[in-house]
């Protein structure tokens, strides 16, 4: 696709599939301004993170230092949620306003990377607790994202599946147009 193209639907294209877009874009950044809050802590670059007040629930400090946060890659985990959040929103970035017929392996791509987020996000979620018997709020509201995510995704993958399998979706038979 040209980029002007490109840049003019991305920008101010509108149809169901891209507002869908736009809300996972935002989740995900959502979801990686989590994982920095948790990288300036794990890092040493701040103190303490704030959990919310009056309840037990939550302890990030203690999570977010714990062996869970610091056992994979020799690193600690926030700085993995960034990236992981940045290729979510690539991929729900990628393609123009009609990329579920013109180039379906973006959304189903997407599709699967979000379900994959989201299984994750539930188990680091059973081993963060586990571990220190609290959560991270900061990481759950990133599997919040995460789930959200996959549920918005579901029109556009459905689009694009059948346009790999040959079929006309829904938008199409309701404006009466055939392929």
């Amino acid at each position: 696709m040209d980029p002007k193209q490109l840049s003019e639907e991305l920008r101010k294209g509108q149809n169901p599939h891209m507002t869908r877009r736009r809300w996972i874009i935002g989740l995900s950044m959502l979801g990686g301004s989590m994982g920095q809050a948790v990288t300036l802590y794990q890092t040493g670059i701040v103190n303490h993170l704030p959990d919310p007040p009056g309840q037990k629930l939550f302890d990030a400090d203690r999570v977010d230092a714990s062996n869970y946060a610091y056992n994979k890659f020799n690193s600690p985990d926030g700085p993995i949620m960034v990236a992981n959040y940045a290729i979510t929103a690539w991929l729900a970035a990628a393609g123009g306003l009609d990329r579920a017929r013109r180039n379906p392996l973006l959304p189903i791509a997407m599709g699967i990377k979000l379900v994959l987020d989201g299984v994750t996000n539930v188990e680091l979620a059973r081993e963060e607790w586990s571990e220190n018997k609290a959560f991270c709020e900061y990481c759950q509201v990133a599997t919040v994202c995460s789930i959200a995510s996959i549920v918005l995704a579901v029109p556009e993958l459905v689009t694009a599946v059948g346009t790999l399998l040959g079929r006309r979706d829904q938008d199409t038979e309701a404006q009466g147009n055939t392929r």
